[in-house]
């Protein structure tokens, strides 16, 4: 049996493995992400990773695991569970930020690797908190989740092409096809195509994402309790 030196053991670390697949989805694409494409880039033969992963879906898989292990989860204090709440739910929108391409990847991961289920269990303990029962609370949080996983990998811009030029280039022909629209059918488009096409403040685009769905899990809340009247 074919034994693996050190050198090439430590190339093959799992979380080293799952880094470098992140790197690719960033660059180019969960597409360009293949067995086959890790292999070469840390100088072995694909069966040698297939100890690690079984298939492109196990090497999807390990890089939701990898964005989720990514959140840092604020301490418990003694502010408003609402508060609490977005601060949990920024952590998570912190650590997909960087990844818009990769983002979606965690959306099934979220109970199963350690790092979702620590996240989603304070989600729903501080939903709890703020009066949901537990089913609510799991739908609800469920929700949230999905919707700000979706907040990142809609990100205007964020998907271009990486180039520079060629990123601002195809926003240009973007701004242009709004900005050409007929003003008097289409006036608020027209005026805000900028805006439409890139926010001036990607902090401002997830600080107003969060303060919706924060708004409206507060929304949800307040109509529950008035139909138990």
């Amino acid at each position: 049996m074919a034994t693996i030196s050190k050198e090439t053991a430590k190339r093959l670390d799992p979380e080293k493995l799952a880094a470098t697949a992140l790197e690719i989805a960033d660059a180019e694409g969960l597409d360009a992400v293949t067995i086959r494409r890790l292999a070469q880039l840390h100088e072995v033969t694909p069966m040698a990773l297939y100890r690690h992963f079984h298939d492109k879906d196990d090497l999807l898989a390990a890089i939701g695991d990898r964005l989720l292990a990514d959140i840092r989860l604020p301490e418990p204090t003694d502010d408003r569970w609402d508060l609490q709440l977005r601060a949990v739910l920024t952590a998570f929108v912190d650590a997909l930020r960087p990844h818009p391409k990769a983002a979606d990847l965690t959306l099934y991961r979220i109970l199963v690797s350690e790092a979702g289920l620590a996240m989603a269990e304070r989600t729903m303990e501080l939903l709890t908190a703020g009066g949901f029962s537990v089913d609510d609370a799991a739908e609800v949080g469920r929700q949230s989740l999905c919707s700000l996983i979706t907040l990142v990998t809609t990100e205007p811009g964020a998907n271009e092409d990486t180039d520079p030029i060629t990123r601002e280039d195809a926003l240009r022909v973007k701004r242009a096809a709004l900005a050409a629209l007929p003003p008097r059918r289409y006036p608020l488009i027209s005026a805000a195509a900028d805006t439409l096409i890139c926010p001036s403040s990607t902090d401002r685009y997830y600080s107003l994402g969060m303060d919706l769905v924060v708004a409206g899990i507060r929304g949800v809340l307040a109509d529950l309790q008035e139909e138990k009247k």
